[in-house]
């Protein structure tokens, strides 16, 4: 029920219909002096006070309250007409939480055309502030980055939270704005006063202006690790390095073979390479030295991999070098605009970027040139060209001193207990012959592509196509010429969150592969494909028409682009059983593909899965089927929230954990993840959770975290992310209390594995013993309990 809330002096009518903005701020309606100007009206809300109320700061504000229902709401509208907003940017509302805990309140503007802007606004508890709503779709992907900086801040002297916005809106037309908050388990009260509008110039420049300072940090906040001199830099990589020493020191009096597997046993047959065995009821990786291996990786261990846009935004940065300065050699030039789902709303995508990353490290074991240095000057003596005149001979640019830092990196990897390079990481690490890797396989071709609408990195590749085959072939065989007989190397990862599925749980999403290939056109091969099982299984259109509960007059009418299916319904379980068969088809497809592939360029190594994020049950079938390992990058507390586990035992195969992170954000970056805590103390405790629960479930192999460096401030190249959940900073400083947490739960998910497979071989040899000598009878029992997967049984 919709009732007026305020006295009838809120009534009075304005003469004209439409209520122009000038240009600068205006207020449109105060709530504790209310003028007869705007239409309150509520649902399942009220104003339980005829009188405003102060607050603990001192400000004078209304209560408004809202009642546990499924949308309680308020809303303004002017009395007569519409607010022509169109010389105004931002609408602005003084507002303040009145509970002791932040609220979610959402904001939808609406024009009268039916257009609206929607606005999610994160209100927090403490002291009022201006709420300001921009007017035209925005938020921090427009300026280049996923996450925005920390609200509310204070700009000259006002607590303003600036909000994102996502819709259309007709700004001379607007008819409504309505404050609601989605269906709240108890009555939620939030303290208002002016509500009106303003032009937002600068608004946007002091939110986002120096943002960065001259080492890549955020200017938001300070924390522990920050950094503000080169001398603070070079003295923690002093303390670290004393500290590497010890650990690394610890770690070769540990029971491990070189490429880091628990020499403790059970033995395993040693095949030179890695590879997968199920014995007891657990799944194992196996060192090519048939040692137990429990992979703990970590992904993105790359010095090339943390560059951020500065082109058209340098206004963001306080201290970018100039290009005549040493550090200047850190910029660079890329372009990632394109038609993937991670490209969509972004700005700043394209030009000139600056690696601060690489810089930090010139500034920590670097030596800048200056013209007053004799051995500088020498360096750059021997690559000049010899010169007649006397002149001073110019610096060498700075450049980056990978030796150095793979042998220091490699340092950390193995002191903070971590055994496996994962994905996306620098090359030379992996050949440097001290941790086994992983290499992923990244397809890319000419090939058909099906949309499932979370497109986030594209479509998915179409396997029926010839040119998707040929692609995979030149990926494989490019991929493996130089690692074919490389032991260090654990395996291949088959691409990465492709999208198998939409968004959703809906039967739309469960079978958007099917759904979408059906709304494509013959020429697309997947499409053919599907019609050909459809012709075969119902041989004519009355047949379809009958199965699936459609009038379809032609046949050929399924050929059209634009054929919308229908969806799986109880009623015509057909339907339901024609898109798995695609599906699963659709997915063997893709797999054995790669697999056959995989096994005659690289036989020796793993094919590691998919990776997946989003997934359908016939591709993980099929995953399990033609792979030797199942992937999931999983953002949850544990693994056991983002799969069902007791499915993925049916399909007896080892899982290995791809992805997962928990972030914060109090150490810089804007964003906390998908799996966000409340604070950096809260991080390490929460990856302990992770791998102990991990080690419970008997068919994961291995967990890989997700990533070594934190992301840029202002977002890193690809897609604009901006997260803090790296072991290290920006800076290259580790997070020490995070690295020392993880550590620690390294070594004991190790020691603890160690344990289980010594109890496991005592228990076996005993059993062996009771055998009385019988070797062949003994053999017998071992085998019982042995599954060999990888090249050790059938290969790919």
């Amino acid at each position: 029920m919709i009732r007026r809330s305020l006295p009838t002096v809120f009534a009075l009518l304005f003469a004209a219909p439409v209520l122009a903005a000038p240009a600068g701020q205006q207020t449109l309606f105060n709530f504790v002096r209310p003028a007869a100007v705007v239409q309150v009206a509520t649902q399942d809300a009220s104003l339980p006070q005829s009188n405003a109320e102060q607050t603990a700061e001192g400000e004078v504000l209304r209560r408004i309250t809202f009642n546990p229902t499924a949308k309680p709401s308020l809303s303004l509208t002017p009395q007569s007409g519409a607010w022509d907003w169109s010389q105004s940017g931002m609408m602005s509302l003084r507002i303040q939480s009145a509970m002791n805990w932040a609220l979610t309140l959402y904001v939808t503007i609406q024009s009268n055309d039916g257009k609206t802007l929607v606005s999610r606004v994160d209100l927090p508890a403490g002291p009022a502030q201006t709420l300001l709503v921009p007017l035209v779709a925005s938020g921090p992907l427009s300026q280049g980055m996923k996450a925005a900086p920390p609200m509310p801040m204070t700009v000259d002297g006002q607590r303003i939270l600036l909000a994102s916005s996502e819709g259309q809106l007709d700004r001379s037309q607007v008819v409504s704005v309505t404050l609601s908050l989605d269906n709240p388990k108890a009555t939620q009260s939030i303290l208002l006063e002016r509500f009106g509008v303003l032009d937002g110039e600068g608004v946007v420049k002091a939110v986002y202006g120096s943002l960065v300072d001259g080492y890549g940090q955020s200017t938001r906040a300070r924390w522990p690790e920050k950094v503000s001199s080169d001398d603070q830099l070079k003295a923690a990589d002093a303390r670290e390095q004393q500290q590497l020493k010890g650990w690394l020191g610890e770690r070769e009096k540990a029971p491990l073979d070189k490429f880091g597997g628990s020499s403790l046993g059970p033995d395993f047959k040693a095949s030179g390479f890695f590879r997968t065995e199920k014995r007891d009821g657990r799944w194992f990786l196996v060192t090519p030295q048939g040692h137990p291996f429990y992979s703990l990786g970590v992904n993105t261990v790359a010095a090339d991999n943390s560059q951020t846009y500065v082109a058209g935004r340098e206004w963001m940065f306080s201290a970018l070098p100039k290009d005549d300065e040493p550090l200047a050699a850190y910029y660079g030039e890329g372009d990632n605009r394109g038609g993937n789902g991670a490209d969509q709303g972004r700005g700043y995508n394209a030009g000139r970027w600056y690696d601060f990353y690489r810089a930090n490290l010139q500034r920590t074991y670097g030596k800048l040139c200056t013209h007053d240095d004799p051995a500088a000057q020498q360096a750059a003596a021997s690559q000049a060209q010899p010169v007649a005149s006397e002149a001073a001979i110019p610096c060498a640019p700075p450049a980056f001193d990978e030796k150095r830092w793979v042998a220091h990196t490699l340092d950390r990897l193995q002191a903070w207990g971590f055994n496996t390079i994962g994905n996306w990481s620098a090359p030379a690490l992996g050949l440097a012959d001290r941790v086994p890797y992983t290499v992923p396989l990244s397809i890319v071709g000419d090939y058909a592509s099906i949309s499932t609408g979370s497109d986030w990195w594209g479509g998915m590749p179409d396997p029926f196509d010839p040119r998707f085959a040929m692609a995979t072939e030149r990926a494989v065989a490019i991929a493996a010429r130089d690692h074919r007989d490389d032991p260090w190397l654990i395996g291949y990862f088959a691409d990465n969150e492709l999208a198998w599925a939409g968004p959703g749980d809906d039967p739309k999403a469960r079978y958007a592969l099917a759904y979408g290939t059906l709304r494509l056109t013959t020429d697309v091969p997947a499409k053919r494909a599907f019609l050909k099982q459809l012709r075969d299984k119902y041989r004519n259109q009355a047949g379809l028409s009958k199965a699936w509960g459609i009038d379809l007059p032609a046949w050929e009418l399924m050929e059209d682009p634009g054929f919308v299916p229908p969806l799986p319904s109880p009623e015509h379980p057909e339907i339901e059983a024609d898109f798995k068969y695609f599906q699963k088809v659709f997915a063997e497809t893709y797999f054995k593909t790669i697999a056959d592939s995989l096994k005659w360029h690289a036989p020796n190594h793993l094919l590691l899965g998919g990776r997946f994020a989003v997934s359908n049950p016939e591709a993980v079938a099929a995953c399990a089927q033609y792979c030797d390992v199942l992937s999931f990058n999983l953002y949850t507390l544990k693994p056991q929230d983002g799969q069902d586990f007791a499915y993925l035992r049916s399909l007896d195969k080892p899982v290995l954990v791809t992805e997962f992170n928990f972030g914060s954000r109090d150490r810089g970056p804007f964003w906390g993840g998908v799996t966000e805590l409340a604070r950096e103390e809260e991080r390490g405790p929460a990856y302990a959770n992770f791998l102990k629960q991990a080690l419970s479930e008997p068919s994961i192999v291995g967990v890989h975290w997700f990533q070594y460096l934190d992301q840029p401030v202002t977002g890193r190249l690809l897609d604009g992310e901006n997260g803090h959940f790296g072991l290290v900073g920006i800076t290259d400083v580790p997070f020490q209390g995070f690295v020392d947490t993880v550590r620690k739960s390294n070594l004991q998910a190790l020691e603890q594995l160690a344990k289980e497979a010594q109890k496991a071989q005592a228990q076996q040899a005993g059993a062996a013993a009771q055998g009385a000598g019988d070797a062949g009878q003994a053999h017998g029992a071992r085998d019982s309990g042995v599954h060999a997967g990888g090249h050790a049984a059938n290969g790919h």
